[in-house]
């Protein structure tokens, strides 16, 4: 295997890559990256059994060829590089090569025939989505997901691509974000699985504003390639999550006594100001709703108070109901609106956020002191 290229592309492919590759692999072959050099392009490919990512970037392949090396190494060495132009030459030892200008450095590799086999994927079960459609729902719904893992169905989101909609969910069991939007699917693209954080925290990373996302599905894995206006490509396949999801619409209120419209902003900054007086002991703050105002108090003995003032537009009955600030500016700076509404039935009700668009977020209340 035999290639030049630049400086900037092998970065590119080696940051989109690295992410997942773990210092505490007990197999060797973990900790290296797969170079894959074929016509114009050089592929890099990084797993760690659960998450394989996959980029291809231009280069000028004069003998293709594949090995793999390890990538902390490669990206270390090629970081630090002072010239902009690489060679790259691997032998049959998988000793690599690399020259750039007065730099030369010797690598030792291992077999491209020991790196895991990338899994197949049919062509039915299959949407294409804009980046940016599936970034924003990401955006709205990731912050929710569960970090305990004694619930691992939580551990990730749920995709559901049903009658032109994909709905995206994601609970810890105190809170619950939902996001759909219409998306063109075929009948059989219809799917239903749970991507697990890993991947969502990948793609979350690697997700641009322009271009189109391939969504492909399996019993047991997912595969989302992301294209560009430049032609190049990263591929995400992950394993799903397995179990059943469960009935996330049941916990979504039915009815509401009040909707209150609140500025997303102004809320925000309240709440992070009164959230400064909790304590991990007592974490909550009272939201009280009167005429035209909004409270928002927080009281810690061992702290100390404090009281914020919203003039707000309510004509409804006085209502007072406790959250923990931080679940409550979660989806506030997810979102991107101007205005957003509280829906509430009383004080020991789940609460709901929501803005003129296909997103909800549920909140339990806390017990107020």
């Amino acid at each position: 295997m035999k290639l030049t290229l630049s400086k900037e592309q092998i970065i590119h492919g080696l940051q989109a890559v690295q992410n997942i590759v773990s210092s505490r692999t007990t197999l060797p072959i973990l900790s290296n990256v797969l170079l894959r050099a074929e016509g114009n392009s050089l592929e890099l490919t990084a797993t760690d059994l659960d998450v394989t990512v996959v980029c291809s970037v231009e280069a000028n392949v004069s003998r293709p060829g594949a090995t793999t090396l390890p990538v902390k190494k490669l990206f270390g060495i090629v970081r630090e590089l002072a010239n902009q132009e690489i060679e790259m030459e691997v032998d049959e030892k998988n000793f690599c090569s690399l020259r750039s200008g007065a730099s030369y450095y010797k690598i030792n590799g291992l077999g491209a025939e020991e790196f895991p086999p990338l899994p197949k994927f049919a062509e039915k079960r299959r949407i294409v989505v804009p980046q940016d459609k599936l970034k924003g729902m990401l955006r709205k719904t990731s912050f929710a997901i569960s970090t305990d893992e004694t619930r691992f169905v939580l551990n990730g989101i749920f995709f559901s691509l049903k009658e032109h909609k994909m709905t995206m969910v994601a609970t810890d069991g105190r809170r619950l974000a939902m996001a759909d939007e219409e998306v063109d699917i075929p009948p059989d693209g219809q799917a239903e699985f749970i991507v697990p954080t890993k991947a969502i925290n990948e793609l979350n990373r690697l997700l641009q504003a322009k271009g189109n996302v391939e969504i492909k599905s399996t019993e047991n894995q997912v595969a989302f390639t992301l294209q560009d206006d430049t032609g190049l490509s990263v591929l995400i396949i992950s394993k799903l999550v397995e179990g059943n999801y469960p009935n996330y619409r049941q916990v979504i209120p039915n009815e509401t006594k009040e909707r209150v419209p609140l500025a997303r902003e102004e809320l925000l900054q309240a709440l992070r100001r009164a959230e400064i007086m909790t304590s991990e002991k007592s974490n909550s703050v009272k939201l009280s709703f009167t005429k035209n105002n909004l409270a928002i108090t927080a009281n810690t003995p061992e702290v100390g108070e404090a009281r914020e003032s919203i003039a707000i537009n309510y004509k409804g009955k006085d209502i007072a109901v406790a959250f923990n600030p931080t679940y409550l500016m979660d989806p506030l700076k997810a979102l991107e609106d101007d205005e957003i509404y509280i829906e509430l039935i009383d004080e020991l009700s789940p609460g709901v956020v929501k803005i003129n668009g296909p997103f909800l977020y549920v909140l339990m209340p806390m017990r107020m002191t």
